[in-house]
């Protein structure tokens, strides 16, 4: 993979497989981090002489839909980049070509949404064949969409001499290698929501590099439960429990300390209002639910995640969207900002994490925060993602 900052942009289109697959309320983006996210690799290819095809998928048309279309999105990234975008109501095509043939360097170029066609998905040759005609070098800005072999992820590479990965996803892959790699002792990883089955393979595999591993959220309840403990009425998987077993099996092996809830938050029902009160998360009486940790547990987390060098986060404690079960989803927030503040190292991924640390103002004092919420927990997972091995 050469390194963008080892490539002459001068006079050359760069085609550009950008994330802008933002939400919208109404017709507002209510999010623009994606967009935002992909600006200094476009800014990059422009300051140096080159002009940029941009290209992304918005969501999961079954055809052309109006409310899908990235014409929604020009306005929001000429905003961004201070200059006009031209934008054509294609991705492939004559007027396509006629559009990019046109391009002078300075110039954006933004494509129609890559999945009103279905060979976008099915990493079509034709298809990607077609879109690599554009331009000279391919460039991966796109980090959320690098697990899925579609023809703009990962096909299309294959027809380019010159192909790098964007200034977002070199960030991205050098985050990771710092917790999986080389990480700084004591590592810690808190693994949040509310399955078990869900994150098995991740922690598995996470088990051989970290030092502490701290489970909160949904998922806390099934370890409880194979303890002997009483969960009442919380969320839990049973038939997980063999999982929960191997999962301290192995923690056991590579001597890594597993921290669990001691007290829990516990409602009558799914609700704000409802009746709550702390107990010990053993003791958990029938018909009342586990929603958020207690106190002590708050506690229990912050001390570890202070005293940690390196800090991967993915997953909530709680019911944080709740004002009455988000104090312990906040605490480790709280915890793992003052640990980055006095110089250790924090990655933070999956939506609800995310949405959490921007819900309580602490983004910019997190060290990195990944735009790849499936495409993080494969790449924990240990998996090779097709988009980056595309660039290899």
């Amino acid at each position: 993979m050469t390194p963008i900052k080892d490539i002459s942009f001068l006079n050359k289109k760069a085609l550009i497989r950008v994330d802008f697959n933002v939400p919208f309320d109404g017709d507002t983006i209510s999010d623009n981090s994606r967009i935002l996210a992909a600006i200094p690799t476009i800014n990059y290819v422009l300051e140096n002489g080159g002009s940029c095809i941009v290209m992304s998928h918005l969501g999961r048309p079954k055809n052309r839909e109006k409310k899908l279309s990235l014409a929604r999105i020009k306005r929001e990234l000429e905003s961004l980049l201070g200059l006009v975008v031209i934008f054509v109501e294609d991705c492939v095509g004559p007027e396509v070509k006629k559009a990019s043939q046109r391009l002078m360097p300075g110039q954006v170029l933004l494509l129609e949404n890559l999945r009103f066609y279905k060979e976008e998905v099915a990493g079509d040759e034709n298809f990607a064949e077609e879109l690599s005609s554009l331009a000279d070098i391919y460039i991966n800005d796109a980090y959320g969409t690098t697990h899925r072999a579609h023809a703009s992820t990962s096909t299309i590479a294959r027809y380019f001499a010159e192909k790098s990965a964007g200034l977002l996803l070199e960030k991205e892959i050098l985050s990771l290698k710092k917790v999986l790699e080389s990480p700084e002792k004591p590592v810690t990883a808190i693994v949040g929501g509310a399955k078990v089955s869900s994150k098995i393979s991740i922690i598995a595999n996470m088990l051989k590099v970290i030092d502490n591993l701290v489970i909160g959220g949904g998922m806390a309840y099934t370890f409880i439960l194979n303890s002997g403990g009483k969960v009442g009425d919380s969320i839990c998987e049973p038939e997980n429990l063999g999982d929960c077993q191997e999962i301290l099996n192995l923690a056991k092996k590579n001597n890594v300390k597993i921290f669990l809830p001691i007290d829990v938050v516990v409602s009558k029902s799914f609700s704000n209002s409802d009746k709550q009160k702390e107990v010990d998360i053993q003791n958990i009486p029938d018909g009342w639910q586990g929603l958020d940790i207690g106190a002590k547990t708050r506690k229990s987390f912050s001390d570890v995640v202070k005293q940690s060098k390196t800090i991967l986060w993915n997953g909530p404690m709680g019911v944080f969207e709740m004002s009455s079960f988000q104090n312990g989803t906040r605490a480790v927030a709280e915890a793992v900002a003052e640990a980055t503040k006095k110089g250790s190292f924090s990655l933070v991924g999956g939506g609800d994490s995310v949405a959490a640390v921007k819900k309580f103002n602490l983004k910019d004092k997190m060290s990195f925060i990944s735009t790849g919420g499936g495409a993080m927990l494969e790449s924990l997972e240990g998996k090779v993602l097709p988009g980056i091995k595309a660039l290899q």
